[in-house]
């Protein structure tokens, strides 16, 4: 099992869990992610996170952006300034046989849970 916090989130991964190995989380709440679910969070993450870094130097130190992108069946806001933001994510239901969530995570808190993302991504953990 693979553990990661810090003040505001959490994540982890345990792969001896056969329906919901990964865990992300926030002050106080937490959701289990079926591997699909992980896996298709990826490119929302980057993309949003790729964004931002292509804007935030040429966005003034008082001036705010609010980035989205929606891929099935996620859909993320990076909402901020050039230094912090926060972050919102929606996983859509898709009817009866489907669940949907919505979370969030204040500044300074979403910029730590997506590099602990990308980090476990990218060691393929």
């Amino acid at each position: 099992m693979i553990q990661k916090e810090g003040p505001g989130w959490r994540l982890a991964k345990d792969t001896s869990r056969k329906y919901f190995p990964v865990l992300i989380g926030g002050d106080r709440w937490a959701i289990e992610l079926a591997e699909p679910e992980w896996n298709s969070l990826l490119p929302v993450i980057d993309e949003l996170v790729t964004q931002h870094k292509e804007l935030e130097n040429q966005l003034m130190k008082e001036e705010s952006i609010c980035l989205e992108i929606g891929r099935e069946p996620w859909w993320g806001c990076i909402d901020g300034d050039r230094e912090s933001w926060s972050l919102q994510l929606i996983l859509e239901s898709k009817g009866d046989e489907s669940r949907g969530f919505e979370a969030y995570w204040p500044a300074p808190a979403a910029k730590a849970i997506t590099a602990a993302m990308r980090i476990m991504w990218d060691c393929n953990e």
